[in-house]
Order: structure tokens, then sequence, then C-alpha cells
């Protein structure tokens, strides 16, 4: 007969056995990963090497055409990579916890037309913003969901999702441009395609949504909890993280960039298509991985997003102005994504 009784010692080693958690150690490791994505060191980092790429390219543009430093010229690539940032600042954070978002350029489009039938129907500009606020929160819950919850990977859920937002947009709009926007026309448009002391007013938009997420990023307990699901989802769920919550917020976040970048984008241009935002989703991964967000998870920078974004568009207006068809700004967004996660992976070995 066997003896299953359990001495004081026995209960002893198998308490010595149990893993325990060292609380220390992990706000420690977080602590430490938003110092290193922080702005005090930006000099050392990513960011800082692609601001001096920009400034390269910008003095050997100065040469290649007259009409680069022109004010018109400035003016338009501000405006241009301020939609991009936005949405990239969003795109980071997703990357920061190793997942990405591949819907973004879908359901720009898909808030572009729910913002323009609301806007259409009557109703003010505020109840617009909503609109298409809440159509993005909404998809980037189902996103998180599915995600964190159902354990589905981000690239599978975010490819679906891409395709489902388009065709719900086609569906809604009636595959129909959308260009009049009610009472509030006037307003909306001068809100997305004014300007406010020689800057576009999206420019505004992205300056004060980037100075947010520096603070986000460096002082918020959130911005520690994203860092740390990134760097180790494990130990993050240890330390007592509420990582599948945490990462719903993440991809409602991104979608919401998203959907500012909709408003904006549409008051711009005055007029609304389930076209919009086709292919954007390879811009704003690229500008927020030139910006030094780790495709591995655990480091972000908030000021690399606009960066980044700046780098992407002028690459597209460089090549225009220098003479190149636009069929190879692609090619050139897809190297610099390379380059910049080569540059990252050599950067890596060499800490090792």
């Amino acid at each position: 007969m066997t003896d299953n009784t359990q001495t004081p010692q026995d209960a002893h080693d198998k308490t010595a056995q149990t893993p325990t958690v060292d609380h220390a150690a992990i706000d420690e490791s977080i602590t430490l990963r938003q110092e290193v994505s922080g702005l005090g060191a930006l000099l050392r980092t990513q960011p800082f090497w692609v601001f001096v790429a920009i400034l390269a390219i910008g003095v050997v543009m100065t040469f290649v055409s007259d009409a680069f430093l022109t004010e018109r010229n400035m003016f338009n690539i501000t405006r241009n990579m301020a939609f991009f940032g936005i949405m990239a600042l969003g795109m980071s954070a997703v990357i920061c916890t190793a997942g990405i978002d591949l819907s973004v350029g879908s359901l720009m489009g898909l808030c572009a037309i729910n913002l323009a039938l609301v806007l259409q129907a009557g109703w003010g500009v505020e109840v617009g913003f909503l609109a298409c606020m809440l159509t993005a929160a909404v998809v980037g819950f189902i996103n998180g969901v599915l995600i964190a919850y159902v354990r589905l990977a981000p690239f599978v859920v975010t490819l679906g999702m891409l395709a489902m937002s388009r065709s719900i947009a086609m569906v809604i709009s009636n595959n129909k441009m959308v260009y009049e926007f009610g009472p509030d026309q006037d307003l909306f448009e001068q809100i997305g395609g004014g300007s406010l002391l020689g800057v576009p007013n999206v420019v505004w938009v992205l300056t004060a949504m980037t100075l947010f997420f520096l603070w986000v990023w460096r002082y918020s307990e959130w911005g520690r909890w994203v860092i740390a699901i990134g760097g180790n989802a494990h130990a993050a769920k240890l330390s007592g993280i509420p990582v599948e919550r945490v990462i719903v917020s993440v991809y409602m976040v991104c979608s919401m960039c998203t959907g500012v970048a909709a408003f904006m984008f549409i008051g711009y241009t005055g007029s609304a298509t389930n076209g919009m935002g086709a292919t954007y989703e390879l811009n704003v991964i690229a500008a927020s991985v030139i910006g030094g967000a780790n495709l591995m998870g655990g480091v972000v920078y908030a000021l690399g997003a606009p960066i980044g974004a700046a780098l992407v568009e002028l690459i597209r207006n460089s090549l225009l102005l220098a003479g190149i068809p636009a069929l190879w700004q692609q090619f050139f967004v897809g190297l610099f994504l390379i380059l910049a996660v080569l540059l990252e992976q050599l950067r890596n070995r060499g800490g090792k």
C-alpha cells in the first residue's frame, strides 16, 4: 500500500519549486524599454538617421529641381505626409505589440463613406466625426478580440478585415462617389483642407497627436503595458498586466487614428469614394517601421511615425520632381522598408 502522506518538508520543497514572479525585475525591464524608446535617446536611434536621410534628400533635390523648395511644394509635402503620419502613430502601437494591421487602408475608405453619408443626410460635422470614429472603433474592437481572445494571427484577421471593410464601403455607397456634405460642407472642407499660420490644419492635428503619444509612451501606464507586452507578453501577463484587454485597446487606437486621418482627408479632397485609402497600408506600415517601430515588438517611437511618414512622402515627391514615372513610387517605398528592417537587425546583432 502506497503511503501518500505529505511531510512538512515535502510541502516546503514543492513550495520552493513553485515559480515566483519578480515584479521589480519586470518593472525595471519595462522602464528600461521606455528609456530606450524615449525622446532623450533619439539621437542614438533609427529616427535620427531617418531624419538625416530626409535632410540629405532635401539637399540633393534643391539642385535637381527648382520647384522643390517652393512654398507650395513644402505645403503639399507636409500636408500629404500628415495623413500617413496620423495613421502611422496608431500602427506603431500595434507593431509595438508584435502585431500588424493590414486593414487600415480599407478602413479609411469605410470611415470615409460612413462619414460622407451622415453629412449628406443633413447631420452636422460633429455627428459625422462621431460616426467616423465609431466605425473605426468597432472595426478595431473586432480585430482586437479575434487576435487577443480567439488567438487568430494578426495577419490573417486584418487581411480578412481589409477585404470586408472595402466590400461594406462599396455596398453602402452603391459603389458611387459622395461629394455632397450637407449644410456644413463649407465648414467641413475648411477643417480638412484649410490652414493656420500657413501650415495645413492636418499638420496641426498630427503635431497634437504626436505630442499626446509622446506622453503616452513616456509616462502613461497604458504605454508601459504596451511596451511590456511587445517585449515579453508572457512575463507581462505574470506581472498582472491585462494583456488581452490591452491588445484589444491597441487595435482600437490604431483604427481610430485611421478614422481621424479619414475625417481630415475627406475634408481636403471634397469627396469620398469606397476606393479611398487603397494600398495605404503599405505606406503606413513603411512609415512606422522606417520610423523605428520594431516588427518583433517592444520598441516604439512617437516621433518615429511622423519622421517615417515624411520620408515616405519625400520619396514620392522627389520622384515626381525628378521626372521618374509614378509607377516606381511603391518600389522605392518597399526598398526603404526592407532597408529599415535590415538595419534594425544589424543593429540588434551588433548589440549582442
